[in-house]
């Protein structure tokens, strides 16, 4: 069982990876029709997140299960996997081109791009697993100078938009009833954690956590 914990973000990459590969072949078979050429964007633009993380998440992979993440790895790692599950497996409610739907592109490389923005300003601090290191830093440059966790900004933003355009019940409610709880349980184990920093309770005061001026 502790194995499978520890290398839980792999198998996590490895399904989401697979999902969407053959999600972005089924597009592109039907590269004729305008929605279907917008899908090619978002799985290929998916596609690529998952290839930029990849070397995060195999070193998260490497690193001991018994930290204080306290299962929020698998929890979020879960909801994830069952969002794409739902939005690639189920078909979406739209049945024809809609004007708006290449402008949800706009969000989904947004919040892709704040999410990497943040994993490379934290450099090797960041993980996917909830834990300090010997050394820890509260860092305070790049997105962290607008929030507090800029890196979940993102992946939730990111996904939103994902949803949006691959909409359906199913994938709707992973969204916020899976994802978005996953996300906020995380930040609060790890600002738990964090809090026993000597700088982090100076870092926090004043700046919200996810959006600003709002939470």
């Amino acid at each position: 069982m502790t194995g499978v914990l520890r290398r839980f973000p792999v198998i996590a990459l490895g399904v989401i990876g697979l999902t969407t590969s053959l999600a972005l072949v089924h597009a592109l078979t039907r590269w004729s029709s305008p929605q279907y050429r917008v899908a090619v964007f978002f799985l290929a633009g998916y596609l690529v997140w998952l290839v930029l993380e990849a070397h995060v998440t195999v070193r998260s992979a490497r690193e001991d299960p018994r930290t204080t993440d306290r299962g929020t790895v698998l929890l979020y790692g879960l909801a994830r996997v069952v969002l794409v599950l739902a939005a690639l497996l189920i078909s979406p409610s739209w049945d024809s081109y809609r004007p708006w739907m290449p402008l949800l592109l706009v969000p989904f490389v947004g919040g892709v791009a704040l999410r990497l923005w943040a994993i490379r300003t934290l450099g090797r601090f960041y993980s996917h697993k909830v834990r300090t290191v010997t050394d820890h830093q509260i860092v305070r440059t790049g997105p962290y100078r607008l929030v507090r966790h800029p890196a979940y900004a993102g992946m939730l933003l990111a996904h939103l938009a994902f949803v949006l355009f691959f909409l359906n019940n199913a994938s709707a409610a992973a969204l916020v009833v899976l994802l978005a709880p996953a996300v906020v349980v995380r930040i609060l184990v790890e600002e738990r954690l964090l809090l026993d920093t000597t700088e982090y309770a100076g870092y926090a005061t004043g700046l919200r956590r996810l959006v600003p001026f709002v939470w």
